[in-house]
């Protein structure tokens, strides 16, 4: 199917003959004798790698799919090793074929990353630095690109995939790979040691409430108390730091909405991934290359408001649309939920204070304020701690204003000591206060199971 090399954009029109990716008119040359140690299999693979890719025609390739171009690759790898002169084994053919399709396919060198279930996260510093978080931990791989431009060239294919730009004229990009997962760009000049990529794993597990409950990120009880919570309809805010797992504790409450609302989710980049079949998702929209056409968040809320949601779930709150938010959970769309970045319960309130203020500057403190205290209900403060565990370190309910402080009111908190190893060993203590909730709680005949939670 491929003939000789065309450029990308004649890919599609020139036609190509049906026989081997190989140009038969190119002349093999030979090489060094056989590989041996890791050094001569990246020497031996770099060569491979430029002779092949000489002779191929990338773009129609590409168009083959991945399996099918797999085993042409591989005669053709035979080809040049042989006449380089290049000994290999099996598996080093095997794993050249994979690396290169890796390339042509996928995010080369970072793509067993991508398969490796362990990884959470990929930070590319760069084209030498690559780092990897497990188990809420950060540790620097072996894994390299070959050079500033092979990482861009990776860069620019994965904002291609989604139809966005990034180059020096437009620098950054939040772009989502095939599987959800979230990647974040930075090219140079702004990233002054190279193309900066940070991709957020897509998980492959639903994790609820329970679960978490097992890997230590919250007590029983304290689970419990969420579920209620979240089938009495409250509106929640989960706050934490980059990381902590906003996101992943957002979709386990979600789990305890009821199957016929009608839910409306609005996200930057997808991650939120509900079960109840009557889901809305929206999505945010970058501008153009001219600078228009961009749909924000606060767009989308807006809009969301004429769409008759029983729920709205915003992924996260930024800016300007805290203030559409509010009034939304004050228009009837009780259980509405959505995250935010701070540390502490308190600090929640003061940034959501600040966005409001920064999309309306002229409305009083104390009517921002009384908005806040008769939308929002509850406060989850999680947080990734020192010793890699996430875990729900407060849980507060908003019970009122007095003269112009917000009254919360802890439920449960997370009592810690470290240990000289770097573990950390605590318990998730409950204040033993009766909920502000307790009314809507039995008003769903929820009572006596919230007491119990709370015990």
């Amino acid at each position: 199917m491929f003939g000789r090399r065309v450029t990308e954009a004649s890919a599609a029109a020139e036609p190509v003959a049906p026989a081997s990716i190989l140009d038969a008119s190119t002349d093999a040359a030979p090489g060094p004798s056989s590989s041996s140690g890791e050094k001569t299999f990246a020497a031996s693979f770099k060569r491979i790698r430029d002779r092949l890719f000489a002779r191929i025609n990338v773009s129609a390739a590409i168009l083959r799919g991945r399996e099918q171009l797999a085993d042409e690759l591989r005669a053709a790898i035979v080809e040049i090793a042989a006449a380089e002169r290049t000994i290999m084994t099996v598996a080093e053919y095997d794993r050249i074929v994979a690396l290169i399709l890796d390339e042509m396919f996928g995010l080369g060198p970072v793509e067993p990353l991508l398969a490796d279930a362990s990884v959470t996260d990929i930070l590319i510093n760069g084209p030498q630095h690559i780092y990897v978080e497990r188990r809420g931990l950060l540790e620097l791989t072996n894994i390299s690109f070959r050079d500033n431009e092979h990482l861009t060239n990776v860069a620019q294919r994965i904002a291609a995939s989604v139809g966005r730009r990034v180059d020096e004229t437009s620098p950054t990009v939040d772009a989502r790979l095939a599987d959800g997962s979230r990647v974040n760009i930075v090219l140079p000049p702004l990233a002054l040691d190279g193309t900066c990529i940070s991709i957020r794993k897509f998980a492959k597990h639903r994790i609820g409430i329970s679960t978490m409950v097992q890997h230590g990120n919250l007590s029983p009880g304290m689970g419990r108390l969420l579920e209620i919570a979240a089938r009495c309809r409250l509106n929640i805010i989960v706050s934490g730091g980059t990381g902590s797992g906003k996101t992943t504790l957002l979709n386990a409450l979600s789990r305890m909405i009821d199957p016929g609302e009608r839910i409306i989710t609005i996200e930057d980049a997808a991650e939120l991934r509900l079960q109840q079949p009557h889901v809305v998702r929206l999505e945010t929209r970058p501008p153009n290359i001219e600078r228009s056409g961009e749909i924000n968040q606060r767009d989308l809320v807006k809009n969301a408001l004429r769409m008759r949601p029983d729920r709205i779930i915003l992924g996260e709150i930024r800016g300007a649309e805290a203030f559409d938010v509010l009034q939304a959970m004050n228009t009837g769309h009780d259980g509405s939920m959505t995250t935010l970045h701070a540390n502490t319960p308190r600090d929640a309130l003061v940034r959501l204070e600040n966005m409001v203020i920064s999309a309306n500057a002229g409305l009083p403190m104390q009517a921002i304020r009384s908005q806040i205290v008769s939308a929002v209900h509850l406060i989850i403060q999680i947080s990734r701690m020192r010793d890699g565990v996430r875990r729900v370190q407060q849980i507060s309910e908003v019970i009122g204003i007095e003269g112009e402080v917000i009254i919360l009111q802890d439920l449960f908190n997370f009592a810690f000591e470290e240990t000289h190893d770097g573990r950390i060993i605590g318990n998730f203590v409950s204040t033993g206060l009766r909920p502000r909730f307790v009314v809507q709680a039995r008003y769903y005949g929820l009572e006596e199971e919230l007491k119990q939670a709370m015990s």
